[in-house]
């Protein structure tokens, strides 16, 4: 039976979803505070009404006494009706994602790396005329400044500029506050803050995590290189809950003068076990004078519509959209930074910038009698194989005018078929196939500019996501991470008293916990089982 508090909790103002900030205003404290009184006692409602529903009074100690799917559905609903109210999810998920159905495969690293639909894949537009395997942009490496960069822009494609504004208005990020570069992955971002953060003068590096990251290792390591003073929180053992007394030491500054004492980076919440991170942390880091860079990697969908962040303004945010635009690329991270901590920063030569480049200019590079080598050995680099152009498309949704929806992608001065082979290599017929796509291209780019229309990105991706909205995607993952976590908690060992099959590492049924899951398996012994054994 649901709870009465179950219905009301999914209601609750979008600061209830996730850690309270704080709020300075006294104006409406009483009526605050009286929200906050039955949010907490609503989330500890939803726990214990988890946690006695869900499988009630019951063990499974082996793969005979499971439920069918069927019947741990219908119970499921029982405890959730309001999950119903997520249909939505199922139909795009049937419409986009097919494919794992047919493969009768299950993807469980959500956390991080997106998903690529189907239709990523094999484009179904109808009114196209152009190989629907045919790539709409790749990445290209460049080496450069990033204060520069952040400062005074470079030549930015008329793709490029799209995308910025598309994936701005995603992220409710103004472009009057922050500027923003591409980057390759996280890794590179995080890379590019430490070689171009004033250590000389705000010398302390402060992270928060709960797990060894690449990423996090990668600046720390360039940082001790440029004297950094490097400290980390520590968390206890199972819950991994972050030690705030140790933290609090370390954050809060003994000294009355604002003085910047450094660089805090704060995840907001753990991509591996799940833990939400109270915001309160990067207030006070705030008031103790240090910069504020966020992580937003491991945040869900729409989490950027609840954050808060014309309220905390940090002064770095990262973001990936790692497999977001498809298989190739892979995809690529987003730096934010505050147009107000650009000046801070120390002018560096860094790698891990790149560009998104149009396919037009793959095309160009490849059959342009003007081409370079280098040029035609930076497409290699890309994993654009001039004859193996079936690859999978690298976009979610097309690049398109505002009112046709089709492809528009400009295309000049292309040599003839037989100078191309001469000149790179290639066969003849292959030269002829970049040539019709090329002449299809200028084809479309032609009419379109008569019709005087705009570039516009099409992201089909981020459109089903805004779509679908914050709460309905933060109720379905509450119910169905919640769900997962106590029917784990119900598998045991036969004859061993109850001895558990899995061990689950930071919080366990909670309300506001993320959707991410960190656990090992066990054997009757108590001996954590390892990867591959049976």
């Amino acid at each position: 039976m649901q709870s009465p508090c179950l219905k009301e909790v999914s209601e609750v103002c979008l600061s209830s979803c996730c850690p309270a900030p704080l709020f300075k205003l006294s104006a409406h404290h009483d009526a605050m505070s009286k929200s906050r009184s039955t949010s907490a006692a609503c989330r500890r409602d939803f726990a214990a009404t988890t946690s006695s529903s869900i499988f009630p009074n019951t063990q499974f100690t082996n793969h005979e006494s499971l439920p069918s799917l069927q019947e741990s559905f219908s119970d499921f609903i029982k405890v959730y009706p309001r999950y119903q109210e997520t249909a939505l999810v199922d139909q795009i998920r049937a419409q986009e994602y097919y494919h794992l159905s047919q493969s009768n495969h299950t993807c469980l690293d959500y956390i991080g790396i997106g998903l690529f639909s189907s239709s990523q894949l094999h484009k179904q537009e109808s009114s196209s005329q152009l190989n629907s395997d045919f790539p709409f942009f790749s990445i290209s490496y460049k080496t450069g400044n990033l204060k520069t960069q952040l400062l005074h822009g470079g030549q930015e494609s008329e793709l490029e500029s799209a995308m910025r504004n598309r994936i701005m208005d995603f992220l409710n990020i103004s472009a009057n506050d922050y500027s923003m570069v591409f980057t390759a992955n996280r890794t590179s971002a995080f890379k590019l803050v430490a070689e171009s953060y004033p250590y000389k003068t705000s010398r302390k590096l402060l992270t928060v995590y709960d797990y060894e990251s690449e990423a996090v290792e990668g600046m720390i390591n360039n940082s001790e290189k440029r004297g950094a003073k490097v400290m980390s929180a520590e968390f206890s053992w199972p819950r991994l809950r972050i030690q705030s007394a140790k933290l609090r030491k370390m954050v809060v500054s003994k000294r009355k003068k604002k003085k910047k004492r450094g660089l805090f980076v704060f995840p907001v919440h753990s991509r591996i076990t799940g833990s939400r991170y109270p915001y309160v942390w990067m207030t006070m880091a705030q008031e103790n004078g240090w910069h504020v860079l966020v992580d937003a990697c491991a945040l869900g969908p729409k989490d950027m519509d609840s954050f808060g962040l014309s309220l905390f303004q940090p002064d770095f945010l990262i973001s990936s959209f790692y497999k977001i635009y498809g298989e190739n690329p892979s995809g690529f991270a987003c730096l934010f930074v505050k147009k107000s901590a650009i000046s801070s920063l120390e002018s560096s030569t860094s790698t891990g910038i790149v560009n998104l480049v149009p396919a037009k200019k793959l095309l160009q590079i490849a059959g342009d009698s003007s081409g370079t080598d280098t040029e035609l050995e930076q497409i290699s680099r890309l994993g654009l194989q001039l004859d193996a152009l079936g690859t999978a498309s690298s976009f979610s949704g097309l690049i398109s005018n505002h009112t046709t929806q089709t492809r528009r992608l400009e295309r000049e001065g292309y040599e003839s078929a037989e100078e191309g082979a001469n000149r790179t290599g290639l066969e003849t017929s292959e030269i002829r196939e970049l040539e019709t796509h090329a002449n299809l291209i200028k084809d479309k780019n032609s009419r379109s500019s008569r019709n005087g229309d705009s570039l516009e990105v099409v992201c089909r991706g981020l459109d089903q996501v805004d779509s679908l909205g914050l709460m309905m995607i933060t109720n379905r993952a509450r119910y169905l991470i919640n769900w997962l976590v106590s029917s784990l908690r119900k598998l045991k060992h036969p004859n061993t008293e109850g001895f558990p099959l899995v061990k689950i590492y930071g919080p366990k049924i909670k309300f506001d916990r993320g959707p991410a899951l960190a656990f090992n398996v066990f054997d009757w012994k108590g001996e954590k089982k390892r990867k591959g054994e049976s």
